[in-house]
């Protein structure tokens, strides 16, 4: 399921292309995979990308690719830039990939990615969603009492639940007029809502403002203070490719080109267990 029209509390991306002067050093000997762009041009030779900006050719900067060969891949090429997507392999020394084997094609599933979950987390009530006052059960109404949730002690995370969607007849995600006629239906959608400690002590104070379906859930960390773990790592771990800050999850994830257990484990010391989260976007190759 995904969201049509906004998403609110729910991550917070922040993302950082430039590579570490003296990052971590895996073992020695270690291979390791993606699917990822490699992309050359007046400024730099061969670089895996993370994050490429879209334009007129596109750019990008990241780690150096150690024996990359643009005459024995298939690439585009434009203004003397050249570019294209690939499962590569190879060891990593730190700071750039050395090439163990020729490049391949990307893994169809990896290209897709992963659609985030938001169905409620609640239980449907018996007869199913469906609104408690529906005169409050407005756009208006709705982006009230989200701006109140947000004010409240403990509040973690706000999103919405349009699996109704997939009920109804017609409906095209890719189709400009059908989310504008199916989409963000107020007096179907469930707000959902997260609170560390008892999240029901503030329902009185969000049904004051909205009537339509509502799930207050508990979470182990508040908005607060994931943005100061947030704050703490982005200062401390100067590595980072990217920063997302996850409240439904209650935790941070941190992108790194090669994340060891070594430095997880660290940042459970640093953080607290499971607070940061370390995400290396080479991965070992197993087997």
């Amino acid at each position: 399921m995904r969201a049509i029209g906004f998403l609110a509390g729910f991550v917070l991306l922040a993302a950082c292309g430039s590579v570490p002067a003296n990052p971590a050093s895996p073992a020695s000997g270690v291979r390791y995979q993606a699917d990822l762009t490699v992309l050359s041009d007046a400024g730099h030779g061969p670089q895996l990308c993370w994050e490429v900006q879209t334009s007129a050719p596109p750019q990008c900067a990241g780690p150096d690719i150690v024996g990359w060969d643009w005459s024995a891949v298939e690439h585009t090429e434009e203004r003397g830039t050249r570019w294209g997507r690939y499962h590569v392999v190879g060891t990593w020394d730190g700071a750039r990939l050395t090439l163990t084997e020729p490049p391949g094609p990307v893994d169809p599933d990896a290209e897709r990615g992963e659609e985030t979950d938001l169905r409620s987390s609640c239980t449907a009530p018996p007869g199913g969603w469906r609104p408690v006052d529906p005169a409050k059960a407005t756009e208006k109404a709705m982006r009230a009492a989200i701006r109140r949730a947000e004010r409240l002690d403990g509040h973690a995370a706000t999103w919405l639940d349009q699996s109704y969607l997939d009920t109804v007849d017609g409906f095209d995600l890719d189709d400009p007029d059908s989310v504008e006629r199916y989409g963000n239906d107020s007096k179907r959608l469930v707000l959902n809502l997260l609170f560390t400690g008892d999240p029901t002590r503030h329902e009185a104070a969000i049904r004051e403002l909205w009537g339509g379906a509502l799930c207050l859930g508990r979470a182990e960390r508040s908005a607060a203070e994931l943005a100061e773990a947030t704050k703490r790592a982005e200062k401390e771990i100067t590595d980072r490719v990217y920063v997302v800050t996850d409240g439904r999850a209650g935790r941070v994830e941190i992108g790194l080109w090669v994340a060891t257990p070594e430095r997880q484990r660290e940042a459970n010391r640093r953080y607290g267990e499971g607070v940061v989260v370390l995400r290396g976007l080479l991965q070992p190759v197993t087997g």
